[in-house]
């Protein structure tokens, strides 16, 4: 039943779309909220990275494969601002930044654990 009751959600969740293709209505399905959460090129598997361990610049570049640093960056800026992810400066010597869940991004771990078995 919950199943319908998303799909019906999904189905009367209607945008209204400017010229710009800004999105003025501001609901939409969860699902697919979720789903634009984490699309992108380097988002999934940095939530991946994410869940296992706090997250370093450096060691991201070398974990994802054919990453760069201007997409990894605009990848944790977006992860960021939809408070997936935090940014923390660690005042030790040498100073570091590093990237660690929020609690909403901790309350997706089961979602995206099960995305993953699906594949």
């Amino acid at each position: 039943m919950q199943s319908r009751e998303l799909n019906f959600k999904c189905a009367i969740s209607q945008k209204i779309m400017t010229t710009k293709k800004e999105i003025i209505d501001n609901e939409t399905c969860p699902a697919q909220g979720l789903l634009k959460l984490l699309s992108g090129k380097w988002k999934p598997e940095i939530f991946r990275l994410a869940v296992e361990a706090p997250l370093r610049f450096s060691s991201l570049l070398r974990q994802i494969e054919g990453s760069n640093k201007q997409t990894l960056s605009i990848a944790l800026k977006e992860l960021e601002e939809v408070g997936l992810l935090e940014k923390v400066i660690i005042k030790q010597k040498p100073l570091h930044i590093e990237h660690n869940l929020t609690e909403k991004g901790k309350s997706l771990i089961p979602v995206f654990r099960q995305l993953e078995s699906l594949g």
